[in-house]
């Protein structure tokens, strides 16, 4: 991969020079290669693991050897990472070697039938958020005690992140600005998400519930209120007191409120693929439920459906025996 230094070919454009030009495509680049805040944060780990191991048997991380890769990504699966993390880790060396020009050694030929090697004896299977059902759902929902301003948060949270399909980034990322409401129910703008980051119009509709427990507007509406404000996250921290701030509450925080009702081995991605499973078994098509989601294929929708039985969403049900 060819490094882009430079730019011969172009004049003096709108008052910049060649090396003003340089320096702008750099930039430009450098953000066509970068991930989500999450994703990068995460390889940035990676890439620190891999230069301490790096270091520790004398071997240069940038530009990699394709034997070096190899070596660390063998130290990785006799460590016991899963497959799924060995090949987060590879992407993250891709990409480093990207950002500098260099080539990858995650592209030579041996160095893949090595990773096809360790997915087939590890497995690939990975470990996946569990999905509740509506039945728990409503009930945690309606216990929650909203008198209290931490309550009510705590509601808008569970019944925004499951109606709307939600990642935790993009719970966590939602500003009061993004809201619209209406007769007809309340529109969320998302700024940007995982699979959007170049920030195209993205929606999500989000109805209103006969049963005001289980109403996802009428509660917002009413936590709103206790912000007392028209712009900033909507969903912040507290002080000692119960008493508001403007802290945006982190992804990690929105697992801790979703364990603490629903259970320890819940997480805030279960609302997302909890709202999939209960779309699915109450006969949406993968179509509708991508409306709301916004995964691009039918195939994520399948992964997504967690079902807890062969007798669940299953065919042989519609035979008329």
């Amino acid at each position: 991969m060819k490094k882009l230094s430079a730019l011969p070919a172009l004049k003096m454009t709108s008052g910049l020079s060649l090396v003003d030009l340089t320096e702008h495509t750099a930039k430009y680049v450098a953000a066509g290669l970068s991930g989500a805040p999450n994703t990068a944060k995460a390889y940035a780990g990676d890439l620190k693991r891999f230069s301490l191991w790096c270091q520790e048997h004398g071997l240069e991380p940038l530009p990699a050897s394709v034997d070096t890769l190899a070596g660390f990504v063998t130290h990785l699966a006799e460590s016991g990472k899963k497959v799924a993390t060995i090949q987060r880790h590879c992407a993250a060396i891709s990409k480093a070697h990207a950002l500098k020009g260099l080539d990858s050694p995650t592209d030579d030929k041996k160095f893949k039938v090595l990773l096809e090697g360790i997915s087939r004896l590890k497995g690939v299977r990975q470990k996946q958020a569990p999905a509740f059902t509506l039945a728990i759902f409503k009930r945690t929902v309606k216990s929650i005690d909203t008198t209290s301003v931490f309550g009510l948060r705590d509601r808008v949270i569970l019944l925004l992140g499951f109606t709307g399909a939600f990642r935790r980034s993009e719970l966590a990322a939602l500003n009061i600005e993004d809201l619209s409401f209406s007769e007809e129910g309340l529109i969320v703008n998302l700024a940007k998400s995982k699979t959007n980051q170049l920030g195209a119009a993205e929606e999500k509709a989000i109805f209103y519930s006969p049963e005001f427990k289980l109403c996802p507007i009428r509660t917002l509406q009413a936590w709103l209120q206790r912000l007392d404000r028209t712009e900033g996250p909507v969903f912040v921290s507290f002080r000692k007191g119960g008493r508001l701030t403007e802290r945006r509450l982190t992804d990690h925080h929105l697992n801790l409120i979703v364990q603490r009702y629903l259970g320890v081995k819940f997480s805030a991605h279960s609302l997302r693929a909890s709202f999939v499973t209960v779309a699915k078994l109450a006969g949406a098509d993968d179509s509708e439920v991508m409306n709301q989601t916004k995964h691009k294929t039918s195939e994520m929708i399948r992964r997504y459906t967690r079902l807890d039985n062969v007798r669940q969403h299953n065919a042989a049900q519609k035979l008329g025996l």
